[in-house]
């Protein structure tokens, strides 16, 4: 097997990355060899075989091996390819995009299992690398749950009504059916890295689809027969009424395989019936740390000399899905030691900390962001976090606390930086309190990033290049795109990263705001003093093949 030096030189890594061997082990038994010597050690030794050898070095060359652990399938391939084929040639289909079907095989190039795939799904088969027992262990794992899913919609009646005609039997919606599906339904999301779950139906079917990296992606159809039963199903998990067809919210918690979930239920009727969405949050979560978040160098060293204020008032503005509460997470995590009382309010509280006292709003109950923000003031506390600035009650008090030697961190809907400040104008905190409470404001988007797998150059559209070249002066024609692959269900994006507008609060800033300003001329002073947009943030993210200038048009909306 002839090698170019270049691929010789990185067989070793090659090996690694695909998961075969440890470089311990590679140390261990050849810590010398490499390229074709390294290969044939190995082999030698029964550590891989010559197919594993060979389906790695056509990695190397193809970069289109596929990790079938993590990737997600899409339901829609799965009909195509019945379990029976898919054991007998040992092949994964994946997704199906535009009537062409990705399918993971251990060796792509086998024209006798390609051909009976073909006339099975009777669309174009892409065939791409895996390894032959993730291919097995995928079919068992996959086929398995669809297969049970099918199994017990099949066996889920509608729910019989009881004698008024109005109530749903609580042993009918508890039935196994029911639980069974919905935990399947759970699981498959948990495992594709769904942040929720939407349960709608329609006239004739109950669409499921899944949130996975801030996009909606269809998932599956259930049966109409089976809504109410599933719908009731929910609503006793979540401790709701399952009479009552006003809007409801509740939660429960979940364990899918190793992993302990907290699932927050939201329930509203629509014409064609009771919607629910499913929001997951991960108990095992830890916060993550700001340098993760996606600030640039500079703005990371600006937020961060916002943090070592000993009292003020910090925004993070934004819309619904923003990455607000994470950013507010990040900075109390980097925050946090034994010298300081750091407490919460929130609504809801998503994710726990040790040593942070975090409370939960209850306006049945009184306790609503004002009243528990009055109350942590007499508690001592060194930082506080508001979850929300909603009201002009909770903005009055975060202020006033912000001037009495308090570190309040907040967030607030609003479009930018300087809209953050008008927000609070025009909830009624008077201009000077804004401004002598205010260190700075910090806007944020979340964009996609570039799945890593299956990024290539590729010509933009030309209302891409022209965004890119407004914003940072340079013609440019193609960016890194991802093509497609099993990794990120065929979306060319895998994960997310935030982009940042920082705005600090100058002398000359604090006196416009005092005299009444009008924000474009705000706005202008803090370009003029070095505040980079956000759009310039997620371009720069372009820049360095990141992101994509289509995910930054998408995301990044600003009045500027």
């Amino acid at each position: 097997m002839i090698m170019s030096p270049s691929s010789e030189l990185s067989l070793r890594q090659a090996l690694v990355d695909s998961g075969l061997v440890s470089a311990e082990k590679i140390r261990e038994i050849a810590p010398e060899a490499e390229g074709t010597k390294l290969g044939q050690v190995l082999v030698e030794r029964g550590v891989i075989t010559v197919q594993e050898l060979a389906m790695v070095i056509q990695w190397r060359m193809s970069r289109s091996i596929v990790n079938l652990k993590t990737c997600p399938v899409q339901p829609d391939a799965i009909k195509l390819i019945p379990e029976s084929t898919a054991r007998r040639y040992n092949v994964m289909p994946l997704t199906l995009t535009n009537k062409v079907l990705r399918v993971a095989m251990s060796d792509p190039g086998n024209v006798k299992a390609l051909q009976p795939l073909v006339a099975q799904a009777r669309v174009r088969i892409e065939p791409v690398l895996a390894r032959a027992d993730e291919i097995r262990e995928a079919i068992d794992r996959t086929y398995k749950t669809y297969a049970e899913i099918g199994k017990q919609l099949s066996r889920v009646q509608p729910p019989s009504k009881v004698a008024t005609g109005e109530g749903i039997s609580f042993d009918t919606v508890a039935e196994a059916p029911a639980a069974r599906t919905l935990d399947l339904i759970i699981s498959e999301a948990v495992k594709n890295r769904a942040s929720d779950i939407h349960m709608e139906p329609q006239k004739d079917r109950v669409r499921l689809r899944y949130r996975i990296d801030g996009v909606l992606q269809d998932t599956m159809s259930l049966p109409l027969s089976a809504h109410t039963t599933l719908i009731s199903r929910l609503k006793i998990l979540a401790n709701m009424n399952i009479a009552d067809h006003r809007p409801q919210d509740g939660q429960f918690s979940f364990r899918a395989g190793s992993r302990e979930v907290d699932i927050r239920v939201a329930t509203i009727h629509d014409t064609c019936g009771e919607m629910a969405v499913l929001r997951i949050l991960d108990k095992s979560f830890s916060a993550l740390k700001l340098t993760e978040l996606g600030f640039s160098a500079d703005n990371l060293k600006q937020y961060e000399n916002m943090l070592k204020f000993p009292f003020g008032m910090i925004l993070i503005s934004g819309p619904t899905g923003s990455g607000k509460t994470t950013t507010l997470y990040a900075s109390v995590s980097h925050l946090n030691c034994k010298e300081r009382n750091i407490i919460t309010v929130e609504d809801p509280v998503e994710y726990r900390f040790e040593d942070i006292n975090q409370i939960q709003i209850n306006p049945r109950a009184g306790l609503t962001f004002a009243n528990g923000l009055r109350a942590i003031l007499r508690h001592d506390p060194d930082i506080i976090l508001v979850g929300e600035i909603r009201d002009a009650e909770t903005a009055e008090i975060a202020a006033q606390a912000a001037l009495t030697g308090h570190l309040v961190l907040s967030s607030v809907h609003a479009n930018d930086t300087v809209g953050a400040l008008f927000r609070l104008l025009d909830l009624g905190v008077a201009p000077f309190l804004v401004s002598s409470a205010l260190i700075g404001v910090v806007a944020q988007r979340m964009v996609r990033r570039v799945c890593p797998h299956c990024r290539r150059p590729t010509p933009a559209p030309v209302d891409a290049q022209l965004a890119y070249c407004k914003e940072l002066g340079e013609e440019r024609s193609e960016f890194f795109y991802g093509s497609g692959c099993s990794s990120c269900a065929n979306t060319g994006y895998l994960g997310r990263t935030a982009a940042f507008e920082i705005m600090r609060m100058s002398e000359e800033v604090r006196k416009m705001m005092v005299d009444g300003a009008s924000p474009t001329q705000v706005q202008a002073q803090a370009r003029g003093e070095g505040a980079a947009s956000i759009w310039r943030d997620g371009m720069l993210k372009v820049k360095a093949g990141i992101t994509t200038p289509d995910e930054v048009l998408r995301s990044v909306f600003t009045s500027g």
